[in-house]
């Protein structure tokens, strides 16, 4: 990763944007969803695609609670979890990241934000990914599953990040595609900005959950970055402006 040089901002505090990954810029929740469904059927669970679907992007132990109920047997949820995560790493090869993804965080970069990976995912696939989407080079820091107690919605993963890139809530900006990232992001006091790509919310819902605007996808956000919340970090000027 980059650090600093390329990313502080002369004369100024520095500022982040924080990106959720699975569904924000990588086109993963679909994988995720299908090997959470065969994970569950091999334990003994029929639970419908739509429904896992609107759960990733949870930790796992959230996830589960919300599809089996906070009441079931906890002691089959390390089996289950360890059946998708078998089951998903047959995709490390495969994934690829959302039309735009890798531009948009080049571009946050290149205006004074300091970019960093807010993953929900475990330190190798979240290596998997990082690897895929091809900006090691701009990434000031990235976290990961490993680095919290707690998994989203709780907003240990958020403050990590804001740890990790040295700036204080009010300068930096959340990017998610899930509920649960509005909800982490506000609870840590972090503004929040939502993409569709993760299709398990509409835009009412992500709106209703945090997210001041949504947009169809990295690419459409990369589009409109000049009168996004990522024009430019606080203080300095949006690129052309007088």
């Amino acid at each position: 990763m980059s650090g600093t040089e390329s990313t502080d901002r002369p004369g100024g505090e520095a500022a982040a944007v924080l990106f959720d990954v699975d569904g924000t810029l990588m086109d993963t929740v679909h994988l995720h969803t299908v090997c959470w469904w065969e994970a569950l059927r091999q334990g003994g669970h029929t639970v419908r695609g739509a429904r896992i679907q609107a759960c990733v992007g949870m930790g796992s132990d959230h996830l589960l609670d919300a599809l089996l109920g906070e009441d079931r047997d906890h002691d089959e949820d390390s089996a289950l979890s360890a059946a998708h995560d078998a089951l998903y790493a047959q995709y490390w090869s495969r994934l690829a990241p959302l039309d735009g993804a890798a531009d948009l965080v080049r571009a946050c970069a290149a205006r004074g934000w300091r970019a960093v990976l807010a993953s929900s995912a475990k330190s190798g696939e979240a290596k998997v990914m990082t690897d895929a989407l091809g900006v090691d080079d701009v990434l000031f820091a990235a976290t990961t599953a490993d680095d919290v107690q707690a998994s989203k919605p709780a907003p240990d993963l958020v403050r990590e990040a804001l740890d990790k890139a040295g700036v204080p809530a009010e300068r930096a900006v959340f990017v998610g595609d899930a509920v649960w990232d509005a909800q982490a992001a506000r609870a840590a006091g972090v503004r929040c900005l939502a993409v569709l790509t993760g299709g398990g919310f509409s835009r009412a819902e992500l709106t209703d959950a945090g997210a001041e605007a949504v947009y169809d996808s990295p690419r459409d956000l990369l589009s409109a970055l000049d009168g996004s919340l990522l024009a430019a970090p606080p203080g300095r000027r949006p690129p052309g402006s007088a």
